[in-house]
């Protein structure tokens, strides 16, 4: 269901059901919050995220869902449970997350995308929320990460249409960070988790906390909780070494604690 490779700090995770798009079922996100879980060490500074060949991830695996109905099975399908806890999951991750949109993300498929911190898209992937094509709301967290991305109306317009929209357009409208040629998009994205891997991961992982929680406090209360993780980031080798390499007037070396 999925593949798993490092190099140095950085850890790719690949969805690997091309024949199916990469759609997703049950055993594949099961294995997905394994493989985060995995993640979480401290030898991993930046986490990837991508699909092996034509498409990014088509979404649900609409074949399971149809066979859990066939067989009056679809009220206790498992499905949104273990969809739901890996959206939070990935949202939540500590470290930097990159997701390399290879092809196109559709419904389910592109809330994973929207979970992660970058999104670096090549010029032939397509994009598409689908969940009202089928009948449905968004349900894996797209009326959550949307409006944030892109703002509240063309959130309702990409929602409700179900327009496809290219990876220009996505990039145009915020939704993707970066294009790429598509023989030009793992390069482009190696290079930039590299750089994230590199970089005082106690630091990152502090402003990424301190950004996700902002919008749950007041400007007083969001100033008290930034000077207790500069207390912890204070404290960390890689501000030590920061400081060292600045009086030595040469780029610091960051080990990631």
């Amino acid at each position: 269901m999925i593949r798993i490779s490092d190099d140095g700090a950085v850890r790719t995770i690949i969805l690997d059901r091309p024949e199916v798009r990469n759609a997703l079922n049950l055993e594949m996100l099961r294995a997905l919050r394994a493989a985060l879980r995995a993640a979480d060490t401290a030898a991993v500074r930046c986490l990837v995220l991508t699909g092996s060949g034509k498409a990014f991830c088509a979404g649900a695996d609409i074949a399971e869902w149809a066979d859990a109905e066939a067989r009056g099975e679809l009220a206790t399908y498992p499905w949104t449970d273990e969809m739901h806890a890996l959206i939070a999951e990935l949202a939540a991750f500590p470290k930097p997350s990159l997701v390399l949109l290879n092809g196109a993300a559709a419904g389910a498929g592109l809330d994973l995308a929207l979970a992660c911190d970058f999104r670096f898209a090549a010029e032939t992937a397509r994009f598409v929320c689908a969940y009202t094509r089928m009948g449905y709301n968004p349900d894996a967290g797209g009326t959550w990460f949307l409006p944030r991305l892109i703002g509240l109306e063309a959130a309702k317009r990409f929602a409700f249409t179900g327009e496809f929209w290219s990876a220009s357009e996505a990039l145009a409208r915020g939704l993707v960070t970066e294009v790429h040629a598509a023989e030009a998009l793992e390069p482009a994205g190696r290079s930039f988790a590299a750089q994230l891997a590199a970089g005082p991961t106690v630091a990152l992982m502090q402003t990424k906390r301190l950004m996700a929680e902002a919008g749950n406090r007041g400007l007083p209360d969001q100033l008290a909780e930034e000077r207790r993780a500069a207390d912890i980031c204070g404290a960390s080798a890689d501000a030590k070494e920061a400081l060292a390499a600045a009086v030595e007037r040469r780029e610091p070396n960051f080990k990631g604690h």
